[in-house]
């Protein structure tokens, strides 16, 4: 996003209505756009939206590479095409990227030929740091009567997620691990955030990467794998 503001999922067209008393967008834990279409028994997704940050996404791979962790991320495409060297990083260790955006604006809020405007420019962009997604979260997870449809037509298949850390208020990751935990089992899709925006209550990532250790530390003692949702 310009995010690091909760992303609420969508569910269908048209995007979840409600917001939480502080008037920021309510994220529910279910009614996700197809989370994780054949998504193996025994498996758990960490996805990242919003980067890539030189810093913080650079510091979460190598959490990610200690746990031999594999991990998709949906990053801002201008934001990919001015880190080619983190995207090249992020591809050498096994990870995954999928489509996110171009400007971060809710698909509800846009017209079909918006829409396909700016999905065409971020796959341009992707492209010219060797990147051809298969995957696409939609900005906060929201859709519209046409998302499928221009899904169709780029080949790809819409991912929401199922547990949702909320991480840009800046809760530690204690917190963070607390609030998720029983719902971290199998075929489970968690969102976090390797960038930060305007609008986040968080100066950094910090407790979004101790808390993915923390993650990847339960996975090992639950006997799940740390993978990608394709």
């Amino acid at each position: 996003m310009n995010e690091s503001q909760p992303e609420t999922a969508g569910s269908g067209a048209g995007r979840v209505g409600r917001t939480s008393r502080d008037g920021r967008p309510h994220c529910p834990r279910s009614g996700v756009p197809s989370a994780g279409k054949g998504f193996r028994v025994g498996k758990l997704a960490l996805t990242f939206d919003d980067g890539p940050d030189p810093r913080w996404t650079a510091r979460l791979l190598d959490v990610l590479g200690d746990a031999n962790a594999r991990a998709t991320f949906f990053p801002i495409a201008s934001r990919a095409a001015a880190c080619p060297g983190l995207i090249d990083r992020i591809l050498a260790e096994g990870h995954e990227i999928g489509l996110h955006c171009d400007e971060h604006i809710r698909h509800s809020e846009r017209s079909i030929e918006c829409g396909r405007r700016d999905t065409a420019r971020a796959l341009r962009l992707l492209a010219s740091v060797g990147v051809r997604p298969k995957l696409w979260r939609t900005p906060w997870g929201d859709t519209a009567s046409w998302s499928a449809q221009v899904a169709d037509e780029n080949r790809l298949q819409i991912v929401g997620w199922t547990v949702d850390t909320h991480d840009w208020r800046g809760d530690t990751a204690g917190q963070m691990l607390r609030a998720t935990k029983d719902d971290l089992r199998d075929g489970a899709i968690v969102l976090a955030h390797d960038g930060i925006g305007p609008g986040a209550l968080r100066a950094d990532a910090r407790e979004t990467i101790d808390y993915t250790a923390r993650v990847a530390e339960h996975a090992v003692a639950a006997g799940l794998e740390l993978g990608t949702p394709s």
